[in-house]
């Protein structure tokens, strides 16, 4: 026993100090955009035809002991000028606070943000993206290469809203990825949406797990049901996913809050608020 006692108090200051760092990370959600779409038969094929419904467009940012992350960074900034909003096809999207204001309202400049990732590279994601010129891209390398190839347009993305993001730097995965090391924030590979889809896993001290969902799904009816939107990169590849990422859900005990959603952002607390 007396040989155990070392071993026993190095593993306790291990843990003690494992949960001192969790008490320390910080999640902070902004409002970056609003979305209205016009058909939202769109996400669901031969469902609520012609029927108009209302997204939201969410950013977020973890301050962890060992760093910063951004997640996801919302429509441009630029739109705020724009007072009566930009229409875009079936979408019409509007714009009242800047990514850029909220951030320096906590006190953060993009120039000092560690690491940004992306749940995918789609135009209402990566709007502030070439704010965060300076910080370390994660990204599923599939995603990569599809952004930043020749047929990036032709996947839906937009290249002139993240082409001063370091390629040289980026951090490409194959699956998932710690950020941090310690468990806390893990990086998940979701394909389906895009080819390169992720979503992002956070286990806070006081909350608890929570999973942000990307695009996974874009309201909680399309959760319920398991439905596909007609624009998906892959169906099949979606599905699989929705069961990986459900299961995981349901064994970590975690939240899942989709992005989009509009009537859950309307619970949650956003920046100078945060989660701990």
């Amino acid at each position: 026993m007396k040989k155990l006692l070392p071993i026993i108090c190095v593993l306790l200051a291990s843990c003690a100090g494992m949960n001192e760092t969790k008490k320390q990370t910080k999640l902070y959600v902004f409002e970056c955009g609003k979305i209205t779409v016009k058909d939202i038969s769109l996400f669901s094929p031969g469902v609520d035809k012609g029927v108009e419904k209302k997204l939201t467009n969410s950013c977020y940012l973890i301050k962890h002991a060992l760093g910063t992350l951004v997640w996801d960074t919302g429509l441009p900034d630029g739109l705020v000028k724009n007072k009566k909003g930009l229409t875009k096809g079936a979408f019409h999207l509007k714009k009242m606070r800047t990514l850029t204001s909220q951030l320096k309202e906590i006190g953060v400049e993009p120039s000092s943000v560690d690491y940004v990732a992306f749940s995918h590279f789609h135009f209402d994601h990566t709007g502030n993206a070439n704010l965060f010129k300076n910080s370390k891209l994660i990204i599923q390398e599939v995603e990569f290469n599809a952004a930043f190839g020749k047929d990036a347009a032709k996947m839906g993305f937009k290249p002139k809203s993240y082409n001063k993001l370091n390629q040289a730097t980026a951090i490409k995965v194959n699956g998932d990825h710690d950020v941090f090391g310690d468990g806390q924030v893990i990086i998940k590979s979701a394909p389906g949406h895009t080819i390169g889809h992720q979503v992002l896993f956070i286990d806070l001290y006081k909350k608890g797990p929570i999973v942000l969902s990307g695009d996974l799904y874009h309201f909680t009816k399309n959760r319920k049901n398991r439905r596909v939107p007609s624009f998906n990169y892959n169906k099949k590849q979606t599905l699989h996913t929705m069961d990986l990422i459900e299961n995981f859900v349901n064994n970590t005990g975690a939240e899942f809050w989709i992005q989009h959603d509009l009537e859950f952002n309307q619970t949650i607390k956003h920046s100078p608020k945060f989660y701990q």
